[in-house]
């Protein structure tokens, strides 16, 4: 029997406070004016901002430069206005409190405060953009929320937050008073005017959505007819004529913990229709930066190759896995576990295992599918974690002898976003776990992660038409290696993924060489 795998091969050779609320019909100097009864409190002002919020019902915008969030302070119990509950969490009563809708923007008053400016534009050129920033947070456990939307649905522009839940959104000019979306599975929706965004680092929550009995009728699901109508539902819910992507792509392996090599690009992908079984996607390299290790290098070489092939075919809509196939179904159990939230939308859970008796590495994961248009939304998925290291040879193309290496975690995800009324694939990742010891010996093994992501910028249904061969990029090669211009400006403007924290500080470590050689 041939698994129909997601292959990835590697080569390794040793040598701001958002909540929801009921809107605010008041104007400014009412709402700041209204009272409310705080206990005797002792927490951090994240946290005391948000018994404010709980008890006025008043979201909060705030520079996380000018409000600490983490620092703890003492309130005594007593009746405040909301804006002496302000002064008296944050201990500065100068500053400027603006109500915007049921929002609060607290900032310092103009002038007193000037942020480290960017570097300045040539003077022959004129910023034609501007950019928001911040991070986004589960409301009540304060964890940050990776992976979640962050965009312009009306426009086809976004990006996603990083495993730390921090995001960066440049943005032109024209969309200054447009509308941005913030959600992710299981969380309601946050809707935000960009204006209230501008010019300062962000600290914003979503709420869990609770699914109450009223919303969900309480009937048996057959999971695999929910997955049938899902395949019959692709020839209304997706896009049957080919379309550009704009796309920021990143591939990275890390070794005990530092980064060997990250490479990031931005493609220009032609996708084409998902019912075109024969036209395959197509990819142009538009710009490329990399940063490696020189130090690790030494030691070990670790290349991932056909990653951008992977995440091509992680659009399961158009690239159906064995576990979405009617023919494969026998060889895994399906259950309906849970219903969720997704855009303010009941979604259901599937999730799948392959059965016991199935001793070949297989998937499980789960399945998170629109209970109203059936449209595939997301899903996430790994190998077995029983027999995934029998799965090494899917993965490890070329190796030393004295090697041996074994699988330890094998995990991917992917998600759908709506635009115009159709869906596309919005983002996607990968995570490769290996364990690397020299044979013979009992001791000294070593972990290596090599990961891959890719997430869509823009979308572009305008005069779509297949690239030249020349412009092509092959897929299944080792992209690290491509020749590429580094382009300074470009990357100062474009929507990436920022980096998490455990890779920013890998970064800043490491002897960090930008190449910039010709094509």
């Amino acid at each position: 029997m041939k698994t129909r795998a997601l292959y990835l091969s590697i080569c390794a050779i040793i040598g701001v406070l958002l909540i929801i609320a009921l809107p605010v019909q008041a104007d400014n100097e009412d709402i700041l004016s209204r009272k409310i009864n705080l206990p005797k409190s002792k927490g951090t002002i994240y946290e005391l901002l948000e018994k404010v919020t709980e008890r006025s019902g008043c979201l909060f915008i705030y520079d996380s430069r000018v409000i600490k969030n983490e620092q703890t302070v003492n309130v005594k119990k007593g009746e405040y206005t909301i804006r002496q509950a302000i002064y008296e969490i944050t201990g500065n009563r100068n500053l400027s409190l603006r109500v915007i809708g049921n929002h609060i923007l607290i900032e310092l008053p103009a002038g007193s405060y000037k942020p480290q400016q960017e570097a300045v534009a040539p003077k022959d050129t004129v910023s034609t953009h501007f950019t928001i920033e911040g991070s986004l947070f589960d409301r009540f456990s304060n964890e940050p929320i990776p992976f979640a939307s962050v965009g312009l649905p009306a426009e086809g522009i976004g990006t996603i937050t990083n495993m730390n839940g921090d995001f960066r959104l440049r943005l032109p000019d024209s969309l200054g008073q447009a509308t941005i979306q913030f959600s992710h599975i299981g969380y309601l929706p946050q809707f935000m005017d960009v204006s209230t965004l501008m010019g300062r680092p962000n600290t914003l929550s979503l709420e869990p959505k609770v699914i109450s009995l009223q919303e969900v009728v309480v009937r048996l699901v057959n999971p695999q007819r929910l997955i049938r109508e899902m395949l019959d539902s692709r020839k209304t819910n997706y896009n049957r004529e080919p379309v550009y992507l704009t796309s920021f792509y990143r591939e990275g392996v890390e070794h005990k913990k530092g980064i060997v090599n990250l490479t990031e690009a931005v493609f220009k992908i032609y996708k084409a229709p998902y019912d075109h079984e024969y036209s395959k996607d197509q990819v142009k390299l538009l710009k490329m930066r990399q940063i490696s290790n020189e130090e690790e290098k030494d030691t070990l070489i670790a290349k991932m190759k056909s990653g951008i092939n992977a995440s091509l075919m992680l659009d399961l809509v158009k690239n159906l896995p064995e576990f979405l196939l009617e023919e494969y179904t026998y060889l895994y159990n399906y259950a309906h576990t849970d219903i969720t939230v997704i855009d303010n939308r009941l979604v259901n859970v599937i999730t799948f295992e392959q059965k016991k008796e199935v001793k070949t590495p297989l998937y499980r994961g789960e399945i998170f599918i629109d209970s109203e248009n059936n449209a595939l939304l997301s899903v996430q998925f790994e190998i077995h974690p029983k027999y995934v290291e029998k799965a090494a040879g899917m993965f490890v193309e070329r190796k030393s002898r004295a090697l041996d290496i074994k699988p330890q975690q094998i995990s991917y995800t992917v998600s759908y976003k709506q635009w115009n009324n159709k869906y596309y694939v919005n983002h996607v990742r990968g995570d490769l776990h290996f364990r690397i010891k020299k044979k013979k010996k009992l001791w000294g093994s070593v972990n290596l992660h090599t990961w891959f992501e890719m997430v869509t910028c823009k979308i572009d249904t305008t005069d779509v038409s297949r690239f030249t061969r020349n412009e092509a990029l092959q897929t299944r090669t080792i992209f690290a290696d491509t020749n590429f211009s580094y382009d300074a400006t470009f990357w100062e403007d474009f929507n990436v993924i920022l980096p998490e924290e455990k890779l920013s500080e890998s970064i800043n470590k490491i002897t960090a060489k930008i190449e910039e050689t010709g094509f």
